[in-house]
């Protein structure tokens, strides 16, 4: 089969390797349906992260059963399924506490910019839909595996609560889901920071009621401006350099939670700075598998349409250009057809 692989920083490629296998008796293999390109992709892809190329690609999926394990009891061939960038077991103490991407036998999926992937601890891992989905569903489902889950723990991470302002630092897809899951949550007004009029659009229509396009300082004296001085109850941090956190702590009220799950580059803290601020903190990888059950039942319901995040569709064949969209902000989330 084709598959992407990525041999270092500004080199992607689609090349022919072995289709994937049962390797332990806990894995399913699945014919995904879509794929996509996440953002944190762009890390190793700018060389602002060490790989080991050439690496497998893609963390996002979605798609038919075709194979499982001689152990696996919850899923088989033939259902529609959703799973989590990070493996889990469904069953260790984390899990059970509703942390699975800390889970003791945690893996990071891999390898799913591709037509089929291997899913380890698939019992775990795997949300089965009652039927297969519609074509239309798909993207909104496929988005449920990480950028919406993701954007989802980001808000309840930063205790979003009916009624409260919030404040989304980030306009990728990730933060764009902030803004759907805020919204989703009852949120009274949802402040979306953000330079970009195509993401500015649609984080309006996701959900947003203000959008500030200032940054660092007078990002944060727009904020302070726009809510009385105070600051923002909830504050969801989406793009992982020191200047978003640094702006996420200063728009954030005293007492007020940020929910951080841009993956950390350069950033550091303070302590006697922090200590004063008296800001909750809660992030790091999200914890998919927890939501997804409701996310799913969500999108099937159409309450919510999470592919909307998706603005530019190419085949796995041109994959590469994807890259270089999402590289050069010509677009939010590459959607890979397979």
């Amino acid at each position: 089969m084709l598959a992407t692989l990525m041999y270092g920083p500004g080199d992607v490629r689609c090349e022919a390797v072995d289709d994937p296998k049962i390797l332990k008796p806990t894995d399913a293999i699945i014919k995904l349906s879509a794929t996509c390109i996440c953002g944190s992709d762009l890390w190793p892809y700018r060389g602002l992260q060490p790989t080991d190329g050439p690496a497998h690609m893609g963390h996002e999926y979605c798609g038919v059963v075709v194979e499982v394990g001689s152990e696996v009891k919850t899923v088989r061939p033939g259902q529609f399924v959703v799973g989590s960038f990070c493996i889990s077991d469904n069953t260790c103490p984390h899990c059970r506490f509703g942390f699975h991407s800390s889970c003791v036998q945690r893996e990071f999926m891999s390898g799913a910019q591709a037509p089929y992937a291997r899913v380890p601890l698939a019992d775990g891992t795997l949300v089965a839909t009652a039927e297969l989905p519609s074509a239309d569903l798909i993207p909104h489902l496929l988005a449920t595996s990480d950028v919406l889950g993701t954007g989802w723990y980001a808000a309840d991470a930063a205790n979003v609560r009916e009624g409260s302002t919030v404040v989304v630092v980030g306009d990728g897809a990730v933060g764009l889901m902030g803004v759907l899951a805020a919204s989703e949550m009852g949120a009274g007004r949802i402040i979306a920071m953000s330079r970009h009029a195509a993401r500015q659009k649609l984080a309006t229509e996701l959900g947003a009621t203000d959008i500030v396009a200032e940054r660092g300082e007078e990002g944060i004296a727009r904020i302070k401006d726009l809510t009385g001085g105070v600051g923002a109850d909830s504050v969801l941090e989406c793009v992982g350099t020191q200047q978003s956190m640094t702006q996420a702590i200063a728009c954030s009220r005293p007492g007020g939670s940020i929910g951080y799950v841009g993956v950390p580059h350069g950033v550091t803290f303070e302590g006697e700075a922090m200590f004063f601020a008296q800001r909750r903190m809660l992030g790091g990888p999200a914890p998919v598998r927890r939501f997804l059950p409701d996310l799913i039942e969500r999108v099937l319901a159409g309450r919510i349409k999470p592919g909307k995040v998706f603005d530019l569709k190419l085949p796995l064949s041109e994959v590469a250009e994807g890259y270089r969209a999402m590289d050069e902000r010509r677009a939010i989330k590459t959607l890979i057809t397979l």
